[in-house]
């Protein structure tokens, strides 16, 4: 083997400094939008799973309102205790077409990064009369 043949395998066997610029240089424009990206998505996951539990909260409301026919007043409002205290509850009881009907409407209100949020749940409940 000649020393010609000899230095073309060792030149193989690593990287010139010029590569290993250049992939530094590709890595510091490419990284800062990737993990912009991935923090973007984290955001979307948790704004996505407090909305999705909002939203049971409030079919939870409903339907307790609805099974115990605490619908005295046209407005309700409270929070969920030391198991969801980050979220709030209001209910509003509003008027129908049909008199034997009324709206009963439930929101869920939380804060998050910075803003008010809320889910609302609507149903008809049946206050007697013909329908």
């Amino acid at each position: 083997m000649t020393s010609r043949g000899h230095s073309r395998i060792l030149r193989r066997g690593g990287f010139t400094l010029v590569e290993i610029l250049a992939t530094l240089t590709l890595a510091t424009i490419v990284l800062p939008s990737v993990m912009q990206g991935i923090s973007l998505s984290l955001a979307t996951a948790e704004q996505a799973r407090r909305q999705v539990q909002a939203a049971s909260l409030a079919h939870g409301k409903l339907s307790e309102l609805v099974a115990t026919a605490q619908l005295q007043h046209d407005v309700l409002s409270g929070d969920f205790g030391t198991d969801w205290p980050d979220y709030r509850w209001e209910a509003r009881l509003g008027d129908w077409d049909n008199p034997a009907l009324r709206q009963l409407d439930v929101t869920v209100f939380w804060r998050q990064l910075g803003r008010d949020r809320s889910v609302t749940m609507t149903t008809l409940v049946y206050t007697g009369g013909s329908l």
